[in-house]
């Protein structure tokens, strides 16, 4: 069986195109709640609209809700989850665990998918979402098609084949929001892999070819389709929100061709760089190291040309066809136009020029030097690829018209079958109505979403029907049928969907994470609760939490541990036969997750003091990040390749903020530069049944260590 192709919409115009250029489902976003909030989206009224105009053409919609749901945002949500059900959506795509659990339980007919921003990336965690009902996952982009070929699991599985690559584990990233208020686990990521940095190794400069260092370029697995189609996969999906129609349009081609008939289009790759490009990989699914593009992190297009003399005019050597109203970027200057005037050597305007012509534009853009040129809009192939053909679904048709009985017509598709009937049949006196003239009238189907197939007719000789009572039936029936294709039959039980409060007095503790021996023995009987990633520590002191890897593949067998997990999966299997605590990596922000979790869990950071209080002023099983220098990202790929055991690397941005990172079995964390620092909102949090507060240290001395330690209990004890 074929697998569904997901094609993206950032609105009705990328849907329409994604409809009628093949793609099997579409998902899509609302104004909110949706992982891309700087797409266009869709109001709710558009929604509806996208929704039944989809289903007339046998294509599903799926809506993505999967950003964190903060606590005071937890009714509008479910209400807006309610009218996504009721508005008749194939499904919601979800990463919020409370609210999964929550709406499986008020709405049990909803189909919900597991976002890639749940960290889908081991067979328990995929084990964990089939036992809460969950209908497909959507796979993390760093897993390879062997170790999805692995996974056991009895559950759909949808993965990204094609666009823009997050290059940090999906749901594991803090860095837009630490460092620059924007969260991308609530859809508005400022791209900070996109900017630039400075490789510093021992506070030394490294020179490095670019400096775009976390800059992945564009996912394209189009020549590893048969690999695909070969595998365990249900779903192929397409990235692109924020891509144009005409991207959606024929990358959505491209990979249907490819899905049906294992061929390319002619000019693919070249269609493909001039759409978007910031050059192309194959991924994490088949193993590439070829993964970033430090050079540049825009669209690219293509190289048309070198400048050969920039003044008043721009002189160019094309080595590629060039027109009016194209849109190119020098290179170098990183300066760009879109073409309005085209002139030739003559000084002639012209709407097109050629390969090793010499050409000239105006330079309006004040260009100094001489640059390489890059076409990164091309107008005449944007036009075209606007024009695509409509798709037509096929229909069949039955009519029997027997004298002195009523007319009948029947239509029917893979799953309707509707029949209307008309006037009697009358006995011709001078025309009568032949099979010919019937198949004419009922084939009219030019301004339907429907085409011919089949037509089968039954009749006597010599009958006479009525020209307009075939046109008639035939649009009437044609209306019918789309009714019955768009018809939603869906209700919704009212439900209190409050828990009872769970507020203990329990006594205040002060949990820590250390790295290394030196902080461990420096918090060592000054703490109540321990926490460490580091296993030889761990097996050598009593009474301490193992910190467990987030993104672990194969988890191993434990019993009876201290563990302190990092992923769904890891909840799933260790959670019956050891004594564990949710860490922050689940992203926990509102009472229901604790709720579901029922065990001591780490709130995310990224909420602020209030937003913390609005849940533990309902459950205090919480505990608050209130220092440390956290983790803002863990990467699938070392960026450097001469990593020094004992250096100190970091990264550093424009604004002379150096990122500590490290590298750990082949993976690459990158570390905040400043701590998170609540301890001055202590009492705040104390008096709002916040019991537990966990400080993060890093590379702390144990001298500052100490002062910090000192500091927390001076004021808790106060």
């Amino acid at each position: 069986m074929k697998p569904e192709l997901l094609a993206p919409a950032g609105n009705m115009e990328c849907l329409k195109a994604a409809i009628h250029n093949g793609a099997d489902a579409i998902y899509l976003s609302g104004k909110n709640y949706g992982a891309r909030a700087f797409a266009k989206n869709f109001t709710n009224e558009e929604i509806k609209e996208a929704i039944k105009y989809a289903h007339i053409y046998d294509v599903k919609v799926y809506v993505t809700a999967n950003t964190l749901i903060y606590e005071e945002e937890v009714p509008n949500f479910i209400e807006y989850i309610k009218f996504l059900y009721l508005s008749g959506v194939d499904a919601v795509l979800m990463q919020d665990i409370g609210m999964i659990n929550l709406v499986k339980n008020i709405i049990p007919g909803l189909e919900i998918h597991a976002s890639t921003q749940t960290n889908n990336c081991n067979d328990e965690t995929l084990e964990f979402f089939k036992n809460l009902g969950i209908k497909r996952v959507v796979l993390a982009r760093e897993l390879s098609l062997d170790q999805i070929t692995n996974l056991k699991t009895d559950i759909e599985k949808e993965v990204f084949i094609h666009g823009a690559l997050c290059i940090s584990y999906s749901g594991c990233c803090l860095f837009s929001s630490l460092n620059g208020s924007r969260s991308g686990n609530r859809g508005q990521c400022a791209g900070p892999c996109r900017l630039p940095y400075t490789l510093i190794k021992d506070n030394k400069i490294v020179k490095t070819e670019g400096k775009y260092l976390l800059s992945p370029k564009e996912l394209n697995t189009k020549d590893k389709i048969k690999e695909l189609l070969n595998s365990n996969i249900q779903s192929l999906k397409i990235e692109g929100r924020l891509k144009s129609k005409e991207y959606v349009a024929f990358v959505t081609k491209m990979y249907r061709n490819l899905i049906d008939n294992n061929y390319n289009q002619k000019n693919t790759d070249k269609n493909l760089k001039l759409l978007f490009n910031r050059g192309f990989t194959e991924g994490h699914l088949f193993q590439t190291q070829n993964l970033l593009n430090i050079k540049s992190p825009n669209h690219i297009g293509i190289e048309i040309g070198k400048v050969i003399e920039a003044g008043k005019k721009i002189k160019i050597k094309l080595k590629d066809n060039l027109s009016q109203n194209d849109g190119i970027r020098f290179q170098e200057s990183g300066k760009g136009l879109i073409i309005n005037k085209l002139y030739n050597k003559k000084g002639l305007l012209i709407n097109n020029a050629n390969k090793n012509e010499i050409i000239y534009i105006d330079n309006k853009i004040g260009l100094a030097t001489n640059d390489t040129v890059l076409k990164t809009t091309d107008y005449n192939l944007n036009k075209n690829l606007s024009k695509y053909k409509e798709k037509k679904i096929k229909v069949n048709f039955k009519v029997e018209a027997y004298i002195n009985k009523p007319l009948k017509i029947t239509v029917y598709d893979k799953k309707h079958k509707i029949t209307k009937t008309g006037n009697i049949v009358t006995k011709a006196i001078t025309n009568n109505t032949t099979k010919e003239i019937i198949t004419s009238k009922i084939s009219q189907l030019g301004n339907t979403p429907f085409i011919l197939d089949n037509i089968e007719i039954k009749m006597d000789d010599n009958v006479f029907i009525r020209i307009n009572e075939l046109k008639n039936l035939r649009r009437n029936i044609i209306e019918t049928l789309i009714e019955e294709k768009t018809k939603i039959d869906r209700n919704i039980q009212n439900m209190n969907y409050n828990f009872k409060n769970k507020i203990n007095k329990n006594k205040i503790n002060i949990n820590v994470s250390v790295t290394n021996e030196n902080q461990l023995k420096t918090v060592l009987n000054k703490v109540d609760n321990i926490y460490t990633s580091n296993k030889h520590l761990y097996n050598k002191y009593n009474n301490i939490y193992l910190k467990l890897d987030r993104t672990l593949y194969n988890l191993p067998d434990l019993n009876n541990e201290k563990l302190l997990i990092g992923n769904l999966g890891q909840f799933y299997k260790y959670n019956k036969n050891n004594n564990i605590k949710i860490d922050y990596f689940l992203n926990i922000s509102n009472s229901y997750s604790c709720n579901f979790f029922n065990k001591p869990t780490t709130i995310s950071p990224e909420l602020s003091t209030n937003e913390i209080t609005n849940i533990s002023n309902k459950i205090n099983t919480t505990e608050v990040i209130i220092y440390g220098k956290l983790e803002l990202m863990i990467i699938n790929y070392k960026i450097i390749n001469d990593y020094t055991e004992n250096s100190k690397y970091y990264l550093k941005n424009n604004k002379n903020e150096k990122f500590p990172i490290y590298f750990k079995d082949n993976k690459t964390h990158i570390i905040h530069y400043k701590p998170l620092n609540l301890i001055n909102q202590i009492d705040y949090l104390k008096n709002n049944n916040i019991n537990n507060f966990r400080l993060e240290f890093t590379d702390e001395t144990p001298k500052e260590i100490n002062n910090i330690l000192n500091k927390v209990k001076r004021i808790i004890n106060q």
